[in-house]
């Protein structure tokens, strides 16, 4: 008697035919954005380490940081703004807390929560880096684009973040 083969590993069909297929125009914008991201994230990131030391990711906390009247988030709070994860944030505020770059407190009155703060040798270390960082995003973004063309990306990127608002890890549910 023969055996019936073992499907149990196979990759299942899917039902594509109510799939909305991007068509030329659509997918070029798409993979545009994704290659363009990458690029920028790349270049920048080894620009500001090759500088300063610091990692795009590092210089993020520390502008989320700065830019708070007292210099601190609570750390969901500085999660939910760079979009980041509890354990990547996490294990990334050690690493830097381990520099001396911020600082983590308790939060009165929140036995569990935590204030993530930028230190004074955080601060020095944003100084010292802002002004090139900011001048090559100019040199390779900023200036690049026409005024329309900057108005209308920031447009562009106001809609697509509130469709993500609400969603958990960026999918929405039906």
């Amino acid at each position: 008697m023969e055996m019936p083969p073992d499907t149990r590993n196979a990759p299942k069909e899917r039902d594509t035919s109510l799939v909305k297929w991007l068509n030329p125009g659509e997918q070029a914008a798409w993979r545009g954005l994704l290659r363009m991201q990458a690029q920028l994230g790349a270049h920048l990131g080894r620009g500001l380490a090759a500088r300063s030391g610091l990692s795009l990711q590092d210089y993020g906390v520390l502008v989320a940081l700065e830019e708070q009247p007292q210099g601190r988030l609570r750390a969901y709070e500085l999660g939910c703004e760079l979009g980041w994860e509890k354990s990547r944030l996490s294990h990334h505020i050690a690493r830097m807390q381990s520099r001396g770059l911020v600082e983590r407190v308790p939060c009165p009155g929140d036995q569990r929560g935590q204030y993530v703060v930028i230190t004074g040798a955080g601060r020095r270390a944003l100084d010292a880096a802002a002004p090139a960082h900011v001048t090559e995003v100019r040199d390779i973004f900023v200036d690049r684009l026409s005024p329309a063309q900057l108005s209308t990306l920031a447009e562009i990127s106001a809609v697509v973040l509130t469709a993500l608002e609400g969603t958990e890890s960026g999918v929405r549910r039906p």
